[in-house]
């Protein structure tokens, strides 16, 4: 079936029902007035209730500006709207979320970081979806910091966690202490910078930033200070140059970048058996036939029809379950100075879903029914 016949066919993909009955007056009458003004005072003398008296502590705002949608970039609020109802709907389906799509027509970060801190009281967390670097890096560090309640922005955090499970069951299938490996991330945007920010938080030592420019190194002119940070952290064999340059005797490759950027003879100059995570869509770094001709031992990418997709919609639906159910279980679970440990617990937990990983079989996929389950107990135990 033709996409736009799909989405026509349903006028959207999203709707709110009612959870509890409206038959009659009497259902009316506890609803909505008079009685729902008991209600609300309760709410006012034990502000907490809100939780347990309305359907916030289960609904999540879907906030973007539509400026970094998929792959298409920057195609404004209305077009985003279908990927925002898309995700809702995954949401809804796999973690029993409630998500609400709010595409905003503003691009200022200023604005956007007022407008999610004037929702904040309707909802139990905030999904940052598709806005553009480097304002996203600022968004969200000033909303973790200034909300009460839990703010994920899916291109960094979700690609980071999903890459960071992919690689520890690759590395289980390839052999060796993960902390050990040589790792270039293609890529500094959204997604790269969280990578490798994660990777380190991992313990990974050996990684290699690249962007449009060359390899992000400690001293190289032009640079934001989020990959002046990376620098700071990364690199510590200081090696300069492109990409090739990077690749040379690594373990492994993780790309976010684009189509065609990774060739035969980069993979072959890597360090035997490597690990390709060529995650760019629609079309990635490197086909998996071409990789694996080059001598690719463990191939990834972010696209359904290959072996090993490598995809966030393994992340934010258990996420996002888990830590609206930490508002009454661990509060700690919900603190922006935890998240860290709450992103790798997550990201252990979709690997262990697969408890015999293979070359060909790393993650679990996004319809596994173990996956949401994993993450909830990782992060509320």
């Amino acid at each position: 079936m033709d996409p736009l016949d799909y989405h026509r066919a349903h006028r959207g993909k999203i709707e709110i029902k009612p959870k509890a009955p409206l038959n009659d007056a009497v259902d009316l009458a506890l609803a909505y007035t008079p009685g729902v003004g008991k209600v609300c005072m309760e709410i006012v003398a034990h502000p907490e209730q809100v939780n347990s008296l309305t359907n916030k502590s289960n609904t999540i705002a879907i906030v973007s500006d539509g400026s970094a949608i998929l792959g298409l970039g920057n195609i404004g609020p209305e077009a985003g709207l279908p990927v925002m109802e898309g995700k809702a709907m995954i949401f809804k389906t796999l973690a029993d979320v409630d998500a609400v799509p709010l595409c905003i027509a503003t691009q200022d970060a200023e604005e956007i970081v007022r407008f999610c801190k004037q929702i904040a009281p309707s909802f139990g967390g905030i999904n940052l979806e598709d806005i553009s670097a480097p304002r996203c890096f600022d968004i969200l560090d000033r909303l973790e910091k200034e909300l009460s309640i839990p703010v994920f922005h899916d291109d960094q955090d979700g690609t980071a966690i999903v890459a960071l499970a992919a690689l520890i069951n690759a590395t289980k299938v390839r052999g060796g202490d993960i902390r050990t490996l040589k790792i270039v991330v293609n890529g500094a945007g959204a997604a790269g910078i969280a990578i490798a920010r994660l990777f380190s938080a991992y313990g990974i030592s050996d990684i290699i930033l690249v962007d449009s420019k060359g390899i992000v190194a400690l001293g190289r002119d032009g640079m934001n200070v989020y990959k002046e940070h990376i620098a700071n952290i990364s690199n510590p064999r200081g090696i300069t140059g492109s990409l090739s340059d990077a690749l040379i005797g690594v373990d492994a490759f993780v790309g976010v970048s684009g189509p065609g950027l990774l060739s035969q003879e980069m993979v072959r100059s890597m360090a035997p058996r490597p690990i390709i995570f060529a995650m760019a869509n629609p079309e990635p770094e490197i086909l998996p036939d071409d990789a694996k001709e080059a001598g690719a031992f463990i191939i990834g990418t972010g696209r359904s029809d290959f072996p090993n997709q490598i995809n966030n919609a393994l992340v934010f639906p258990g996420i996002f379950r888990a830590l609206l159910d930490a508002n009454t279980i661990p509060k700690k679970c919900v603190l922006s100075e935890h998240m860290t440990e709450v992103k790798i617990a997550t990201a252990e937990a979709i690997a262990s879903v697969v408890t015999e990983p293979t070359p060909e079989h790393i993650m679990p996929t996004v319809m596994d029914p173990a996956v949401v389950p994993a993450i909830r107990a990782a992060i509320c135990g």
